[in-house]
């Protein structure tokens, strides 16, 4: 499903034009973008938790140049499922 499938959806379901969902939508994936970039977790009861992972510092090697580097720690994003989504999905 894209974004685009999501917004007719939505729009769909509750009446309201597609431009509107659209602008929601953006708002809200930007919201979520700006609170993980601020290492601030989003908690959304019943649906999962979009939280920051810190990956630790590792050495990794570079096969073509056949030399090794270290990659820093790092941040990553990340989604957690809530139970009952879970649950829903393993039917």
């Amino acid at each position: 499903m894209t974004k685009a499938d999501i917004v007719n959806e939505i729009a769909k379901n509750t009446g309201i034009d597609k431009a509107t969902v659209l602008t929601t939508l953006e708002a809200f994936m930007k919201s979520i973008k700006d609170s993980l970039s601020k290492d601030e977790n989003v908690y959304l009861r019943g649906f999962g938790s979009f939280i920051v992972k810190k990956r630790a510092q590792k050495t990794a090697r570079n096969i073509s140049k056949n030399t090794t580097i270290i990659i820093p720690e790092h941040n990553i994003p990340a989604f957690k499922p809530a139970k009952t989504f879970t649950l829903s999905v393993k039917k």
